[in-house]
Formats: structure tokens, C-alpha cells, sequence
């Protein structure tokens, strides 16, 4: 392959994960994968320096600051990455090279955190400002008030330093991030990958609520500037740092080659250990008159590196392959492992994600596989070792009925990258009935008062509800909610209990006379969203005339897709469903369209909006119910179909979209002067 075609790909490449994995803290490659296409061009752009140019992924750090996270800062000292190394032989030339540039020197080994970094700024004792990395030369982004949520970054210091900046690694401990993990897919929301992403993702949050509720912690592993106090060497600021009540890096002090390399492999021996994901080891020498000596490159300090260490790979044997249902519905395989000691814990499991990954890796029942944990967390199988074999396997498959209810499952598409879900058709499954509750019962659903996480676990456990409809007959066994105490505590008075109980029934009773948009996005049919709702609510009479729809009446809607309205189709194909309808219209639930003949004037008519920002006086669904009132149409996305744009402040892409297709930009009191 020519040269100079390799190293463009390579460039191209590695300036895509750059942006995935700093910017969007979604990696799609592990961290040795990019460690070997960076090496790669590293070592072609020496051996071809005329095509070295320095906007190269191996002349910058890896990202850049992301103006929605928060305002850009300017570093005071750059925030650096450091060179990799993956042998001993590397590390061994590095402190060889130190001891003939510095004669003598010492030097410090620390647990590389696999995490976020960020500077906290100190002044006169009191925390003032945190920063992220962002490009690490010139700007990082102003997460301060997300920071400040964080327990073991201290407020104030122990002394009253003049002015002090450290630099550390956000993260989040492993049964932290399990936990996440686990409200996120009872919400129904996409899970993270790794603890690293779903720490990066939570600091750049723009509710520190968020941030609090996730436990982020952080390690200190770096003093960055200091006023008003004199150190000596890294591990003198180090003891500093513990003392004013950082939680700081476990260092060990090396003098010769032997001694780092016997560090380096003492913390991979105790890495599974550590409650959190450790990526390498780090090399740096002790004394900062040394480090102010050697300074850096454009890059990296020529003071420091990291080990990296191989991801551990080791055989085992499939024993089962058992399929999950989660509260989402996805059917998830699950491969039964033999037990094999990896990265300092015993894995006897690896998720399969899927029937793409299964075809992709050919597993079968009695398979003997490579088992690797990604990011030193989570089990996964790498490959098939087929020369092993049993004779008599035979391909797996997912079954088409759910193993918990028994109903259909079909498979769904996500993307190439995700491959495709298998997802149980029935709302009511136990598996993932509450999920769907909490959702019915959601703000943005049918906007019922009380009837959150806790309580709708109570009502499960308890047996009060076997399926949605449930919830509007809960009214019949109000004495049995106040004894059980549902909806409190069970130490908490009986009058209490009372109150809390008929404030429930009464949400309930009110959410009754909803329109039927939100009975619909109550549903959490998948890909019908509340855009999706509303288009049905203003083209069709009632629930009834949904459910006896074709396909070809629904896609003609504007803005309706073709995948929307076959997930309408399917989803009242299924009788339960239907059954559940009919329960819920004998309870007195609302079945018909508000909007339906309820406009005011016509004025709107033949007129498409989209909306984005904050409007100065309304909220967005107020917004859209005056359009829908004056006979116009809202839809999500921006097109040459869109008559206006409505924007309030902190309009994005789609201003700018509109904007390039010459369409109208209303602002609030634009679309007022239109009504009137």
C-alpha cells in the first residue's frame, strides 16, 4: 500500500475516535486498538518525515473544548498526554535515557486511572474554578458547578494557599457505574459502554444534580502551579496535597530500572483489586527542578510516560448460553462460562449483546473461547478457538418467544454499529413492566403524580398490578394501598399513609381526561414518540380509529415515517394490547381526541413548524398547542417542507438549517403578530 494513502487513512481514522472518545465519550475502539493505528503512523511519518504535518493526531492532544459543556477556559499550564510505552524494553530505554541526561535520578510509579481529567483552581484555600482538558494547550471547558458535586474534591483547604491548581482523573467506581447502568435501562435509555464514558458524559451534564446522583470521585496525581509554598519533588506535593484533603495517587519511589519494572507489575498483579478501571502504570521522575530541565515536546512531557498493559487474554469453555429479558424488553444472550481467574476476578459470564454478535463470532454451547475484559470491567468473548470444537454443536439461535411470557419477539435494527435487537412484543411482560409504568405515569405520558420507582415497585411486589390497565382500578382497593402502606413508609402514621394514598388515586382519576397523545406516548411504543402522538391525535377521531388504521393512512400523515406507523400497526396486533384498551376505556379513561374539530381559526393552515431554543414566555408544548389550534403542523426536523422556524434563545443546528434553506425564523412575538 502507498505510503502516503496509509498515512492519510491512519490520520483520518484516528481523528474520528479522537472526537468519539474525547468529545462524545462514546469509544468504538479499545484503547490498544488505537494505541497500535497511532503507533503505526507514528513510525510511518518518521520513516517519511516529508509528509509529517503538524495538524498529525501524532503532533496534538486528543481533543477540544465543547462549548455546550460549559464556557471555554484557558489553561494557565497545558494539560498533556503522555507517550505510551508497551514493553519493557521501552520503559528500560526511558530510564536509561533519564540517567544519562540527569545522572542519578528517582523516580515515581503510579495506577494509571482510566477517567477524566481536569484542573481544580484554589484560591486562598477556597475551590474557585475546575476545568476538563479539552484541547489541552490553549482551552478546557468551565465544569465547575458539576465538579462542585463531587464529595472528594475538597471546598476548602486545610490551609489558606495563596493560589493552587492540581490536576486529577475523574471516575466512577465500578458498582457505581453497575448501578447506573441499571437505572438507565429501567428508564429505557441507552447504557453506557465503560465506567470512563459514563464519567465523562456525566461531568459534562448540565444539571450538577445529575453528577451528584452518579458519585463521581477523583484522584489528584499532579500539582500544576502553586503560590505562596516551595516543593522539592513530585511525591513532597503528593504528602502536600493528602495533608489540604485530596484524595491523591499511591505512589512508589524507584532509583533503578529494576525497581520501576517491579512496580509496574506489582500494580497489574493487584489491578482487579482496585474498585476502579486502571488502563496502565505511570513512570515520572521525582525532582521538578529535573522536570523544568527536560520540559516538554508540543505533546507529551519528556519527564513521564505510561505503560500501557496488554489487555489479558485467557481460554475457558461455553458451558449455557441463557437468554435474558431486560426492562426494555431486549433479549440479551448471556454466555455461561467456566470459571477463569482474568484481570484479578473470577469471570463465569460474558454478555453475547446479540444474534449479529453471535453470527459474528460463530459461539456455540461447548465452544472453547478467548475471554478478555474491555476497559479491565466487563467479560467478553474475542473469539472462537474452532480447532477445539465438540463434535455434534450446532449454530445458536435466539428464540422468537420471549423466555419469560412466552409472546413474540421480533428483531429490531438498530445500527451497523449495534447490530440488531431481539425485543419481546408484550408491554406487559413481568420483565419489563416496570419500566413501563414509570414511564406511563411520566411527566410527559400521562403526567401521574406519585406513581414513581418506589411506588410502582411496591404495587409489583405486592401483586396490585399484573398490567397497565391496573393502575385505574386501584381505586377498589384503597383500604388495602393505606394497610400495605404503597405509597410511604410502613412506620409512618396511618393518617399520613391516607393522604399520601388518596393524593395517588387522585392523580390517577385526574390523568383520566388526558388527551389521547398522551395515552399513546404512555404506551412506549417504540419509535412513536410525543411528535408521533400529536400527528395522531390531530388526524384521528379516537384510539379506535388508530388501532383500525392501514399503514398507507398513517404513513400519508406528514411527518409520519414508514417505521413509526408499522410500529403502530404491530403493536395493536397483539390482543393483550387491545384487551388492555378495552380495560382502560371501561375505567373511564379518555379515548378521544381533544383537537379533533377543537381549533380556533384556521390561520396556521398548510403551514409546517419547527421549534428550538427557550421561549421567553411559553413553554414548548404550550407552543405547539397554539399551532395545532390554528390548524398548523409541527414537525421535528427541519426541511425544505418547513414554513417557519419558531427559535427562542440558545437555538442550534437547526437555526443554522433553516437559515441555509432561506426559511422564515419567527421569534416569539413574531408568531403572536401572526394569530392576531
Amino acid at each position: 500500500m502507498n505510503a502516503a494513502y496509509r498515512i492519510n487513512e491512519l490520520r483520518e481514522q484516528l481523528e474520528y475516535h479522537n472526537r468519539k472518545y474525547y468529545e462524545e465519550d462514546s469509544p468504538e475502539i479499545s484503547d490498544y486498538e488505537y494505541d497500535d493505528m497511532l503507533r503505526e503512523l507514528e513510525t510511518l511519518e518518521s520513516e517519511h518525515p516529508e509528509l509529517l504535518v503538524p495538524e498529525s493526531p501524532t503532533q496534538h492532544v486528543g481533543g477540544s473544548a465543547k462549548p455546550e459543556a460549559g464556557k471555554k477556559i484557558r489553561h494557565d499550564v497545558p494539560m498533556l498526554s503522555l507517550e505510551d510505552k508497551f514493553s519493557r524494553e521501552e520503559v528500560v530505554d526511558f530510564v536509561g535515557k533519564m540517567k544519562r541526561e540527569l545522572g542519578d535520578p528517582t523516580f515515581i510509579v503510579e495506577p494509571k486511572i482510566d477517567g477524566l481529567s481536569v484542573a481544580l483552581r484554589y484560591r486562598d484555600g477556597e475551590f474557585m474554578q475546575g476545568i476538563t482538558r479539552g484541547d489541552g494547550i490553549n482551552y478546557g471547558e468551565d465544569v465547575t458547578a458539576n465538579l462542585k458535586m463531587i464529595k472528594s474534591i475538597p471546598q476548602t483547604l486545610s490551609e489558606k494557599i495563596p493560589y493552587l491548581e492540581v490536576r486529577g482523573e475523574v471516575y466512577m467506581d465500578n458498582e457505581v457505574f453497575e448501578e447506573v447502568n441499571a437505572r438507565q435501562e429501567e428508564e429505557g435509555k441507552k447504557i453506557f459502554a465503560n465506567p470512563r464514558n459514563c464519567a465523562a458524559g456525566t461531568l459534562r451534564m448540565l444539571n450538577p444534580q445529575v453528577v451528584a446522583e452518579r458519585k463521581l470521585s477523583i484522584i489528584i496525581f499532579n500539582l500544576q502551579a502553586v503560590q505562596g509554598k516551595e516543593f522539592k519533588s513530585h511525591a513532597e506535593t503528593l504528602d502536600c496535597l493528602s495533608k489540604q484533603g485530596f484524595q491523591v495517587s499511591k505512589y512508589t519511589i524507584c532509583r533503578t530500572e529494576d525497581e520501576v519494572w517491579e512496580a509496574i507489575c506489582a500494580i497489574d498483579n493487584t489491578r482487579g483489586e482496585f474498585s476502579y478501571g486502571l488502563d496502565g502504570a505511570v513512570i515520572k521522575v521525582d525532582s521538578l527542578s529535573d522536570r523544568e530541565k527536560l520540559g516538554t515536546t508540543s505533546k507529551v512531557p519528556r519527564w513521564s510516560i505510561a505503560y500501557k498493559y496488554p489487555p489479558e487474554e485467557k481460554q475457558t469453555k461455553v458451558l449455557h448460553i441463557e437468554v435474558n429479558v431486560g426492562r426494555t424488553g431486549r433479549l440479551t444472550p448471556l454466555a455461561i462460562l467456566e470459571p477463569v481467574r482474568l484481570a484479578g476476578t473470577t469471570v463465569s459470564r460474558a454478555s453475547l449483546h446479540n444474534q449479529d454478535q453471535i453470527d459474528r463470532l460463530d459461539v456455540r454451547i461447548g465452544d472453547t473461547v478467548i475471554v478478555r475484559k474491555a476497559a479491565e470491567i466487563i467479560p467478553q468473548i474475542m473469539s472462537v478457538i474452532k480447532d477445539k470444537r465438540p463434535d455434534g454443536t450446532s449454530p445458536f439461535i435466539i428464540p422468537d418467544k420471549c423466555p419469560v411470557c412466552g409472546s413474540s419477539a421480533v428483531r429490531e435494527t438498530t445500527n451497523e454499529k449495534e447490530g440488531s435487537g431481539i425485543l419481546c412484543t408484550n408491554v406487559n411482560c413481568p420483565a419489563q413492566l416496570a419500566r413501563l409504568l414509570i414511564h406511563f405515569a411520566s411527566r410527559q405520558a400521562m403526567d401521574i403524580d406519585g406513581l414513581g420507582p418506589a411506588v410502582v415497585d411496591a404495587l409489583l411486589e405486592k401483586g396490585y398490578i399484573k398490567d397497565l390497565s391496573d393502575i385505574y382500578y386501584l381505586r377498589d382497593r384503597r383500604e388495602d394501598l393505606i394497610r400495605d402502606a404503597i405509597t410511604g413508609r410502613s412506620s409512618a402514621k396511618k393518617s399520613d399513609t391516607s393522604k399520601s394514598t388518596d393524593k395517588l388515586l387522585a392523580a390517577i382519576e385526574r390523568s383520566k381526561d388526558n388527551d389521547i397523545d398522551k395515552l399513546i406516548n404512555g404506551f412506549g411504543i417504540r419509535n412513536v414518540g410525543k411528535f408521533a402522538g400529536s400527528l395522531l391525535k390531530n388526524n384521528f377521531a379516537d384510539i379506535f380509529s388508530i388501532v383500525n388504521a392501514s399503514i398507507e393512512e398513517l404513513v400519508r400523515l406528514d411527518g409520519f415515517g414508514e417505521i413509526s406507523a408499522k410500529a403502530i400497526i404491530d403493536f395493536f396486533k397483539q390482543k393483550q394490547n387491545i384487551y388492555i384498551l378495552e380495560r382502560l376505556q371501561n375505567a373511564g379513561v379518555n379515548m378521544k381526541s381533544k383537537a379533533v374539530n377543537s381549533t380556533i381559526d384556521n390561520v396556521l393552515e398548510g403551514s409546517t413548524f419547527v421549534l428550538t431554543g427557550t421561549l421567553p414566555t411559553m413553554t414548548r408544548d404550550e407552543a405547539c398547542e397554539m399551532i395545532e389550534k390554528h390548524s398548523g403542523r409541527i414537525s421535528g426536523s427541519v426541511s425544505k417542507k418547513t414554513t417557519y422556524l419558531l427559535a427562542g434563545e440558545d437555538a442550534g443546528s437547526k437555526l443554522t438549517k433553516a437559515q441555509g434553506l432561506g426559511i422564515k425564523v419567527l421569534s416569539e412575538d413574531d408568531f403572536m403578530n401572526i394569530l392576531k
